[in-house]
């Protein structure tokens, strides 16, 4: 019988997973600030311009997409935890150049872009293989326990950071506060030092493209796995980020002060924490396709909920349960994802992961743009919760899925 001791945080007993769970809280929070900051510093240079903004996140997606794939395979066949290492100074020293640029008052768009590309590049390494090593520090009943907590460290720091952010604005500039992110890389550089565990693997004399390959196939002969990544890269695709649909709905449809707005993006924060918990707290459940895909179809509720809304405390709410089953479809996927297929190619199927995310999302939200632009936030946002929850219903009917 699994342990269920400790509630949600009972894996937080694992030495080495609490070490590189404290680490990536203090770097989440530093990250989320200079997301922010860079933001306002690239409006500033471009006296407003959407298309500028729009162009560092294409650039950061073109990076995952380009290199997420190898990442995952490379991430299969080197020490992971040395691997990290690189990557996180790598991250930090880009913070810590764009930070000179701006104190020195020589920084451009075009700068931002280029850094921002390196660090979708670093990180297309990073991600796959920080998601390869948490099997290793935990035991596999407690994995989904660990995955659930670990969702919640850069969703749950969206609700801390972009706040900090905009008290510290004022005292440290904007050099200041990507200075502060480049420190805040120490917190996870210091917790990979400490965790005992090597992160190595014995896949090294294979070949990276067979390698990638062999990851491919293992998930395509899984009776259930190719089906719930559809469902999984279906809602990053169809549905709009908060980033996207909040600020437009907030100002031309609900028309909330800046406040509400902030508390608005801090809603949907507190949510993912409050998900990422509720998962953490069940003792390894079977069943986990009808967790994701009953998650799936609450998501897109919400998220319909949200686009009807018309009062302040309806957006909060709704916001809130998008926030809880998001996180609920995320967790359970990485955790199938990691149990399914053999340890070995743990770096390769984490890759897909990242390149969904990273690189699947920010194109689907140019969609939606697009389609918001057309049709207006409300209509998009219907349409794209309809469009997700017909998905996961096809998905359910499958026999395969519900035996999983």
């Amino acid at each position: 019988m699994p342990d269920r001791r400790g509630g949600p945080l009972r894996v937080l007993r694992h030495r080495d997973f609490r070490l590189l769970w404290l680490g990536l809280v203090g770097s989440a929070v530093g990250t989320w600030m200079q997301i922010v900051a860079q933001a306002l510093l690239v409006l500033e240079l471009s006296h407003g311009s959407a298309l500028a903004l729009g162009t560092v996140a294409l650039a950061q997606a073109l990076a995952f997409f380009a290199f997420s794939l190898f990442g995952g395979a490379v991430a299969d066949r080197v020490d992971k935890r040395r691997l990290i290492l690189t990557t996180q100074t790598l991250c930090m020293a880009f913070a810590a150049i764009l930070g000179v640029l701006t104190w020195l008052r020589i920084v451009e768009v075009w700068m931002v872009v280029v850094l921002a590309f390196l660090q979708g590049v670093a990180l297309s390494f990073d991600q796959p293989t920080r998601g390869a090593l948490v099997p290793e520090l935990v035991p596999k009943d407690e994995l989904l326990n660990a995955v659930s907590l670990q969702a919640i460290v850069f969703t749950g720091a969206s609700a801390l950071g972009p706040a900090l952010a905009g008290l510290s604005m004022r005292t440290l500039g904007y050099s200041g506060i990507f200075f502060a992110n480049a420190v805040s890389y120490l917190a996870v550089i210091a917790a990979l030092v400490a965790i005992r565990s090597p992160g190595s693997s014995g896949q090294a004399r294979t070949p990276t493209p067979r390698a990638i390959r062999d990851a491919l196939a293992a998930i395509r002969a899984d009776a259930a796995l190719p089906w719930l990544l559809a469902v999984y890269g279906g809602l990053l695709f169809l549905g709009p980020s908060s980033t996207l649909l909040l600020p437009v709905m907030g100002t031309h449809v609900l028309h909330l002060t800046p406040l509400q707005l902030g508390i608005s993006f801090a809603a949907s924060g507190v949510g993912t924490v409050a998900g990422g918990l509720g998962l953490a707290s069940l003792a390894n459940p079977s069943h986990k396709a009808r967790i994701l895909l009953g998650s799936a179809l609450l998501w897109a509720l919400a998220l319909f909920g949200f686009a009807a809304s018309r009062s302040f405390t309806t957006v909060l709410t709704t916001l809130l349960f998008v926030g809880v089953f998001q996180v609920g479809v995320s967790a359970t996927m990485i955790t199938l994802l990691q149990t399914r297929v053999p340890r070995s190619m743990s770096g390769r199927v984490m890759s897909i992961n990242t390149l969904l995310i990273m690189g699947v999302r920010p194109l689907g939200d140019f969609v939606a743009a697009a389609a918001i632009g057309c049709f207006g936030a409300p209509v998009t946002a219907m349409a794209s919760a309809a469009l997700v929850a017909a998905l996961a219903l096809a998905v359910a009917a499958r026999p395969s899925v519900r035996a999983v």
